[in-house]
């Protein structure tokens, strides 16, 4: 007898597939259309077909020249800040308790810096930074180091990246409790009586085990630092010059600063595959190795 499928179900996503629709779809394509397009102003559009991205591709245009510069801030500072925030997340889960009133203790000072807006993050970096009243710049001008983010660039770096690490390595470190927390103790155990040493147990045992909160880890780290724009636009504005002028920055000067929607869409469309090839990479890539074959079984 043939088995009767209800569709009807699908009614009840109907609403989501709307919503997703006019939130993204529908802007979508509206970035690509102004990303083919020329404006002087007074809503009169020019077709300009594939000029803004043939530019853009073009290291000797200016368009190309202030893209490919922008590119290379970013991926230097989201190498920069997954360097040093992976593996000090992983120390800070290992570091922390595993059972008792210590736990929720930490939990809760993990979380702390998540919940500030990013904001208010740039704001309070901004204060702390300064050298006449903040805490931070009066300490390291008061030992003779000459700090000042605001007219040096590696300081204004070193500002912005302390601040990212600041903000964001708790959430490594959860993604990283959780995955120890889901470890059965047979395996430590086991490990015990074999008589094990603490680096074995950590990578046979332990990082195996967080190898795929690791890659959510790296996969929503690289994506938000990769599309930073209000922490550094708030402590450093791009500068000082345009040694901190991130993709996103660049974007936001080109739409809304010279208002040129043709370019600013075509960077758009382009900053967006960038993130989405990355991402699909390096997901590619860290599920594919290291992955262990399952041995044959034959029947009893």
């Amino acid at each position: 007898m043939e088995k009767i499928v209800n569709q009807k179900a699908w009614l009840l996503v109907l609403p989501v597939f709307v919503l997703v629709a006019f939130s993204a779809i529908i802007p979508l394509m509206t970035v690509v259309n102004y990303s083919v397009q020329d404006t002087f102003g007074n809503n009169q559009f020019f077709w300009n077909g594939v000029g803004w991205y043939k530019d853009l591709l073009d290291p000797s245009t200016e368009l190309g020249g202030r893209f490919f510069a922008s590119l290379w801030r970013n991926l230097l500072f989201s190498a920069a800040v997954l360097a040093i925030e992976i593996p000090l997340g992983i120390l800070v889960a290992l570091s922390m308790p595993r059972e008792g009133w210590r736990v929720a203790a930490c939990l809760i000072i993990l979380a702390l810096p998540l919940l500030i807006p990013w904001n208010v993050v740039g704001t309070i970096w901004q204060i702390f930074g300064r050298s006449d009243i903040g805490l931070l710049g009066y300490t390291l001008n008061l030992f003779g180091l000459n700090y000042n983010y605001v007219a040096n660039p590696l300081d204004a770096w070193l500002t912005i990246i302390a601040m990212d690490v600041w903000h964001w390595t708790s959430l490594v470190a959860l993604l990283c409790y959780a995955g120890l927390k889901s470890i059965p103790e047979a395996y430590y155990q086991a490990a015990h009586i074999d008589g094990a040493s603490r680096w074995a147990v950590f990578t046979a045992i332990q990082l195996p085990k967080m190898k795929r909160v690791l890659l959510i880890a790296f996969l929503l780290r690289f994506m938000d630092s990769f599309m930073i724009y209000t922490e550094p636009f708030v402590v450093t504005g791009g500068g000082p010059g345009n040694s901190t002028t991130f993709l996103s920055i660049e974007l936001v000067k080109l739409a809304l600063g010279q208002f040129d929607l043709g370019k600013a869409a075509a960077m758009s469309i382009v900053y967006n595959l960038i993130v989405l090839i990355v991402c699909w990479v390096f997901y590619t890539v860290m599920t594919n190795v290291g992955t262990e074959r399952r041995p044959e079984t034959g029947g009893v």
